[in-house]
This record gives C-alpha cells, sequence and structure tokens, in this order.
C-alpha cells in the first residue's frame, strides 16, 4: 500500500487525488440543487389563439393559472379550444424544459437529461 494513502499504482484521477474529487463532487451537487430550486421557483408563460388562451407555469411544471377569453369558448367548437389549451401548455412546459437544459446542461453528466 501506498504511504500517502488511497489505491495503489492510481496516482490519482488526473492530477488530482481522491478526496479533491470529492470535493468537487459535492460542490457540484450542491450548486446543481441551488439551480434546480432556482427554476422551480420561476413561473413561464405561453398564449395560443392570439392570447385567447394563456397558461403560467411553475419550474415544476405545475399549471399555476389558466385563462381563457370568453369569446374562444363556442359550444359547437370545443375542439378547437381544446387545441389552444393543450397547444398552450405544451409551449409554456417547453419554456421549462429549455430553461432546465440552460441551467443545468453546464453540469454535462450523462443521462441527466
Amino acid at each position: 500500500m501506498s504511504k500517502r494513502g488511497g489505491f495503489p499504482g492510481m496516482g490519482g484521477f488526473g492530477g488530482m487525488n481522491l478526496n479533491q474529487l470529492m470535493k468537487e463532487a459535492k460542490k457540484m451537487q450542491s450548486d446543481m440543487e441551488k439551480s434546480q430550486e432556482e427554476l422551480a421557483e420561476k413561473e413561464f408563460e405561453a398564449t395560443a389563439g392570439g392570447e385567447a388562451v394563456k397558461v403560467v407555469v411553475s419550474g415544476k411544471k405545475e399549471i399555476k393559472k389558466l385563462e381563457i377569453k370568453p369569446e374562444v369558448v363556442d359550444p359547437d367548437d370545443v375542439e378547437m379550444l381544446e387545441d389552444l389549451i393543450t397547444t398552450c401548455i405544451n409551449n409554456a412546459l417547453k419554456q421549462v424544459d429549455d430553461a432546465q437544459v440552460q441551467s443545468l446542461g453546464k453540469y454535462n453528466i450523462p443521462g441527466l437529461m
């Protein structure tokens, strides 16, 4: 066994000892958790149909608010309203995904997203 401790013959990881590697990993984990918390607190807004439908979602992908202008509520064309709501929600969720990639993508950990 090596006198300095650790595993014999390992020579460290790219010149970095195991303790330093663990410190860096803990810092990265802490930074990632902070980024996730900040993202969860943000709100994202999307509209569809010329602002006939508006949705606000959190960074946790929870719908916070849904507004529908009365003039787009047509009992004879429910399908159009359903399409507007679906489009609006999907656009808001895509904003969350994009923000998540931007916020957490800097960590470049395979399988994270």
